[in-house]
């Protein structure tokens, strides 16, 4: 009966805990209909593509985070066209800026591109070369 006694208290002691940490971390969500809400999402190990049959359809609403932010820079889902491999296609909009980088032997040439359904911020920086190839009609 002693043994029985301690795990009981050990038992008790070990319920407080997770209850004191629960009180502290606990907050009751509560969304607005219509509301935007990012669902958060933990990558996996390794490179899989995405496919519907690996998606599990139910996730605890602690998962879900109220967008905080300008809803403008939102893309509206109607604008980006996904194929049938449930990737898309970046199409270059603009050319925002260039520069020559200088090594031992040969220049190198970038270009600052604005992508189709991206904010300026987002440009990247491409080799024109590549750009050239891919992407002629920017440079006409």
């Amino acid at each position: 009966m002693e043994k029985v006694k301690t795990i009981k208290d050990r038992l008790e002691t070990a319920q407080s805990h997770q209850n004191s940490y629960l009180d502290v971390r606990h907050r009751d969500l509560e969304f607005k209909e219509d509301a935007w809400v990012f669902l958060k999402v933990s990558p996996m190990k390794g490179i899989m593509r995405f496919a519907m049959s690996l998606v599990h359809p139910v996730f605890h609403v602690s998962m879900l985070k109220t967008v905080v932010g300008d809803p403008s820079l939102i893309v509206p889902v109607e604008t980006v066209e996904v194929n049938e491999e449930l990737t898309y296609e970046e199409i270059p909009v603009a050319i925002l800026d260039r520069q020559v980088r200088k090594l031992r032997n040969k220049e190198i040439t970038s270009m600052k591109v604005l992508w189709r359904n991206q904010q300026v911020e987002e440009a990247t920086w491409e080799a024109e070369e590549e750009m050239k190839k891919k992407y002629p009609h920017l440079f006409e």
